[in-house]
């Protein structure tokens, strides 16, 4: 593997945690996985988003900020590859879809001090797919606080993610269309991502492909 630090990224129900584990049990990687299941404002964020969704990004984020903190720190000493089925970043995306004005403007001062100290990946894949296709893996997976998320939620998040990567110079990305794509079934597929990721030009700030 080429790169020391990759984050898979993808909107909810895109794959992200299936790949980055596929890919770290693969070429042996220190697997760093979102610590979101045991979060208490996140069943009460899907029931009352309004009132709840303050103490969640802010909750989200301060775990973000302990994990990947760590790593920059490790990674000084340690060289093996990492993989993260997340970034720090999304902290903002979700806070500026989810928060009102006055919360935001308190979280960005949070996160702008926050972000300097935590490590960035040498590249970013973004898994994106239709909300069809998200909203399908979503009920497979049976989470119960996430059977409600309705489509325009997905698509909001879609274009946070976008417009923030197209901005951004902090790291390479790696844009994978998957919507008619199976990377855990079908072999060639998750062949194909390794081979784009293998191969990936450091010098390009962003690449787009579908696969089939």
């Amino acid at each position: 593997m080429q790169f020391n630090f990759i984050v898979i990224e993808g909107n909810i129900g895109s794959g992200k945690t299936s790949l980055s584990k596929k890919i770290a049990n693969n070429f042996n990687g220190k697997l760093i996985l979102e610590e979101f299941a045991d979060n208490p404002f996140l069943p009460k964020f899907y029931k009352e988003a309004e009132r709840n969704a303050f103490p969640l990004e802010l909750s989200f984020m301060a775990e973000r900020f302990q994990q990947l903190s760590g790593e920059k720190s490790k990674a000084d000493l340690f060289t093996e590859f990492r993989i993260s089925d997340y970034s720090f970043f999304k902290s903002t995306l979700f806070a500026q879809n989810n928060l009102k004005e006055d919360e935001l403007n308190l979280f960005k001062q949070l996160y702008h001090i926050m972000f300097s100290s935590v490590r960035k990946p040498d590249l970013l894949v973004y898994l994106h797919s239709k909300v069809e296709r998200l909203q399908e893996n979503i009920k497979k997976r049976g989470r119960d606080y996430e059977q409600n998320i309705k489509d325009e939620y997905l698509k909001n998040i879609e274009e946070k993610y976008f417009d923030y990567l197209k901005k951004q110079n902090d790291f390479p990305v790696l844009i994978l269309d998957v919507s008619e794509a199976d990377f855990i079934e079908d072999e060639k597929i998750y062949q194909q991502i390794i081979w784009e990721i293998q191969h990936f030009d450091k010098s390009e700030k962003i690449k787009k492909l579908i696969l089939r």
